[in-house]
């Protein structure tokens, strides 16, 4: 990982989860790495190399914007063979 990788992360769930509506916004993806399923990624790298305190702190967080995250997003059943990489990338935002 590399400095503020966490800072960084969340900071895109921030301002993903500030847009307004139900649900995140399709036309909002930016690139590949630059999308909130990346910086969901990384957060997983990281929890795998924390102290276990640090690990339920970041943890907490985490859980919490696992909820948002699936509450405004929809199921894509396409992606189901993604789930391997996290269950985040087999959902779709609004189109």
């Amino acid at each position: 990982m590399w400095p503020n990788a966490v800072a960084v992360a969340l900071s895109r769930f921030e301002w993903a989860f500030k847009q307004p509506g139900r649900y995140l916004n399709a036309s909002e993806v930016c690139s590949p790495g630059f999308e909130v399923e990346d910086a969901r990624d990384d957060l997983e790298r990281v929890m795998r190399h924390l102290p276990p305190g640090a690990q339920r702190d970041l943890g907490r967080l985490i859980a919490r914007i696992d909820e948002e995250f699936e509450r405004r997003t929809l199921p894509e059943p396409n992606n189901v063979e993604w789930a391997v990489m996290g269950w985040w990338w087999t959902r779709t935002r609004e189109r």
